[in-house]
C-alpha cells in the first residue's frame, strides 16, 4: 500500500476540549481539517512550526492522529505506518502519538509489531523531508 490518502477520515471531535470547528471546507472537523498542517495555521493564524514543543494543543493534535491511525491500523492492518510531512518534523510527536495509539486500541489487535515494536511500526520516512521527491523520481524512474 503506497501513499494512502487519509485526509476525510472522521474524528470524534470534542467540542469542550477543541473548541476549532475545522478547516476542511467539506467535512469541517475531519482528520484533515482538524489536524493538517493547512488547519493548523488557520487554528493559530501561523504555521505549525512557530507552535512550542511544550503548548498543550500537541496533545490534541496527537489524539486526532492516533485516531486516524487506530481506524486504518483496525481497517487495512498495515505492516507498517510511515508519517511523514510537516507536522512529523516535530519528533517528539511520534513517541506521543504510539502510546496514545495503544491506549485507543487498548488491547483490541494483538499484534507483535504493535504491542512489542511499536517504534519500528509507526515511523518517520527514511529519507526525511527528502521522502517525497527522491520517491518521485525512482517513481519516474520505474516508468522508464
Amino acid at each position: 500500500m503506497n501513499n494512502l490518502e487519509m485526509g476525510h477520515i472522521r474524528l470524534p471531535h470534542d467540542l469542550k476540549r477543541d473548541s476549532f470547528p475545522g478547516a476542511c471546507p467539506f467535512h469541517g472537523d475531519c482528520f484533515e481539517g482538524l489536524a493538517s498542517g493547512p488547519a493548523i495555521e488557520k487554528r493559530f493564524n501561523s504555521r505549525g512550526e512557530t507552535i512550542h514543543d511544550d503548548d498543550p494543543f500537541w496533545d490534541i493534535e496527537a489524539d486526532y492522529i492516533a485516531l486516524a491511525l487506530s481506524n486504518l491500523i483496525l481497517t487495512l492492518s498495515p505492516k507498517r505506518i510511515i508519517l511523514g510531512g510537516g507536522i512529523m518534523q516535530r519528533t517528539f510527536l511520534f513517541p506521543l502519538i504510539r502510546r496514545k495509539v495503544l491506549k485507543t486500541l487498548n488491547g483490541y489487535v494483538e499484534s507483535e509489531s504493535l504491542l512489542k515494536k511499536m517504534d519500528e511500526y509507526i515511523v518517520p520516512p527514511g529519507l526525511g523531508s527528502r521522502s517525497g521527491s527522491l520517491g518521485a523520481i525512482a517513481l519516474a524512474q520505474s516508468f522508464t
